[in-house]
């Protein structure tokens, strides 16, 4: 294992905690414990997983997040000592895959971070939701093999965690997937009530295929059900 993963956080006792357990795993840390430093390095070697606290002395974690999107697509897991739902639907709208609470149990970060790098790296079609490796959908193109989308034959940029989300519902076109089956389905995990993950990363993904809020053409809502690609 090698994998470089960066840690942002001026808290130094969090920041060297995480890094003995992710070099006990094996992987490779780089730490900082502020932002420009942090964009700088992502600018310079591209890393396979960056972790960012909220509250930096420079630029808040939001920023930080929206800005390494501007140019790359690896997994960002966002760290917060705030509860409310709109902090974390903020952080999941610019860009982050997964949050973390403070205080958090590092085995669950650790956890967290492996989930992320199984699905960044499991770019192949070796088993794909059916037996097809690509869709078009009324000019909405994905491609499983290549890990590409297209709107109108224009490149759109998606995470790896938008990109599972996007092609489960083209893979499902026509049926209503209930938010539970979308979560447990991309995420792995068990979908708890009142999670506005999947909400926050549909809303992300309507905005880069510029669907408009209250009709839009591709992925639609049925209140109280789910979504669906028809």
């Amino acid at each position: 294992m090698n994998e470089t993963i960066v840690i942002v956080d001026d808290e130094r006792e969090i920041a060297d905690l995480v890094e003995v357990y992710l070099k006990n795993e094996g992987y490779q840390v780089c730490k900082f414990y502020d932002g420009v430093s942090a964009l700088s390095s992502v600018e310079a070697s591209e890393p396979d997983l960056a972790i960012l606290d909220v509250m930096l002395p420079d630029m808040d974690g939001f920023t930080l997040c929206q800005r390494i999107r501007e140019n790359h697509l690896f997994p960002i897991i966002m760290l917060t000592a705030r509860v409310e739902d709109m902090d974390k639907i903020t952080g999941l709208t610019l860009g982050a895959d997964d949050y973390v609470t403070k205080p958090f149990n590092p085995l669950e970060l650790l956890a967290r971070i492996k989930t992320q790098l199984r699905r960044y790296t499991r770019y192949n079609p070796g088993a794909p939701l059916r037996e097809i490796s690509e869709y078009d959908i009324r000019g909405l193109f994905i491609s499983k093999d290549s890990h590409r989308c297209t709107l109108n034959r224009k490149e759109i940029s998606l995470t790896p965690l938008e990109f599972d989300i996007l092609w489960y519902l083209c893979a499902h076109q026509g049926a209503v997937v209930p938010s539970e089956e979308l979560f447990e389905a991309v995420w792995g995990e068990k979908y708890l009530d009142s999670n506005n993950t999947v909400m926050a990363h549909i809303a992300r993904l309507r905005e880069k295929l510029h669907e408009p809020a209250r009709r839009p053409k591709y992925i639609k809502t049925v209140w109280g059900v789910g979504y669906t690609i028809e």
